[in-house]
């Protein structure tokens, strides 16, 4: 076995000779950021590991058009930091799984859209994905290639630039990125309800949704949870949160709106606007499982109505713990049953349809399970279409996201 050979480009013409010369060679390569996020999916049996940290900086920045290019190895506090200057902020707000995964470091501007991850406000402005205008990329025959721009109105480039955003660098990897900021708002306020069940709780944010008040965030502790977030302060019922954003009348009006539709749920409190934004952070990283050395955690996807259909049918097979963001429609889950991996997609299987990611794998379970949702026959054709064309001899990140890419295989084949 060969040592891995670690190589950190510092210029776009670098990255392409490195990715060209591995093409040629049939050199597998392991694309690396800042490793936030690296125990995610499977380990990458590489030639060379790819380090991104050297492609930093902001490209270009025009607050008046509410857009950014940053390189990809730049760290999102970069980011961050310019868009304080100037009162703006990333409209996905980017979860950070660091703790979670026991990960050190700032994650990555390219790792955070190559991996697609959003939080809680993911439910009225999209996913990271959305909020991406363009990149330039490099696939896996070393040839740069843009797509998109800086514009939402690029539909050519869209198309492409949705293929890259969560495809964990199997298809190319991301050189820079342009993606469109918010302004930030001036006010926030969120309504929490107290001891609502987890189907009262779905009903509760549903019609709340559904009023004309401007939700931008809806999730759900159980009772079991309620003393994991803000060191607790409200442990010992439940909690169903519901945040309102926007310009210091406007929140008040709204907030006497939804408190009055909201009370015949129950005991109602609030929280301003600095606890708002320490409350909604801790949901986006998963803080109620940050303690949850030995189990595993699955981040589930389903309908906002099914949410709470899911845990109950795992219930009856497994020990776990779960709460909700997004509505309900994304449902987080702690196993503590080794050995019992099926149980979480069964479950979702059964109550409909959705997607189950093994974000965590407990440390004693040494079952082989799927990462990431299983694909159809026609899906993973689709797929194996899609990875032939942009990375022809499977050299990027083979095997990361599903087991059965090796590079020597593929290529002899």
């Amino acid at each position: 076995m060969t040592m891995q050979n670690i190589v950190a480009p510092t210029s776009s013409e670098e990255l392409v000779e490195v990715v060209a010369q591995a093409y040629r060679d049939i050199e597998a390569i392991e694309i690396k950021g800042a490793g936030t996020k690296r125990p995610i999916g499977y380990n990458v049996a590489s030639d060379i590991q790819l380090e991104m940290s050297q492609l930093s900086g902001i490209v270009e920045y025009t607050a008046s058009e509410l857009v950014m290019s940053a390189n990809a190895g730049t760290s999102l506090d970069l980011v961050k930091a310019a868009l304080d200057e100037n009162n703006q902020m990333l409209a996905f707000e980017p979860a950070d799984y660091s703790i979670l995964l026991g990960t050190t470091g700032n994650q990555t501007m390219g790792g955070i859209f190559a991996a697609n991850l959003s939080g809680s406000r993911r439910l009225v402005t999209g996913a990271a994905r959305d909020g991406l205008l363009g990149i330039n990329f490099v696939n896996g025959k070393g040839q740069l290639i843009k797509t998109g721009g800086k514009v939402m109105k690029n539909v050519t480039g869209l198309d492409l630039v949705k293929f890259l955003a969560g495809s964990w660098g199997t298809l190319g990897i991301m050189r820079d990125v342009t993606f469109k900021v918010l302004p930030k708002q001036e006010v926030t306020t969120t309504i929490i309800i107290h001891g609502l069940g987890d189907r009262e709780a779905t009903e509760a944010m549903a019609l709340a949704m559904a009023q004309s008040v401007e939700v931008s965030a809806a999730a759900h502790l159980p009772q079991s949870l309620s003393n994991t977030v803000l060191d607790g302060k409200f442990s010992g019922k439940s909690m169903t949160m519901l945040r309102l954003e926007g310009l210091e009348l406007s929140v008040k009006v709204r907030k006497e709106k939804l408190q009055a539709i909201m009370h015949k749920y129950g005991d109602i409190s609030f929280l301003d606007t600095s606890n708002s934004a320490a409350l909604w952070t801790e949901m986006s990283n998963v803080k109620p499982f940050h303690e949850r050395a030995k189990a595993s955690i699955w981040k589930v996807s389903v309908a906002p109505s099914d949410g709470y259909k899911v845990v109950a049918e795992l219930s009856n097979m497994s020990d776990i713990d779960a709460f909700y963001d997004w509505q309900g429609g994304l449902v987080w889950i702690a196993d503590n049953t080794v050995g019992n991996v099926g149980a979480v997609r069964q479950a979702v299987q059964k109550v409909g349809s959705g997607y189950a990611t093994l974000l965590k794998k407990s440390a004693e379970l040494d079952e082989p399970v799927d990462i990431f949702e299983p694909q159809n026959a026609a899906v993973a054709t689709l797929s194996e279409r899609i990875k032939h064309q942009f990375d022809p001899n499977y050299i990027l990140n083979p095997g990361r996201m599903y087991r059965e890419y090796d590079t020597s295989q593929k290529a002899a084949s």
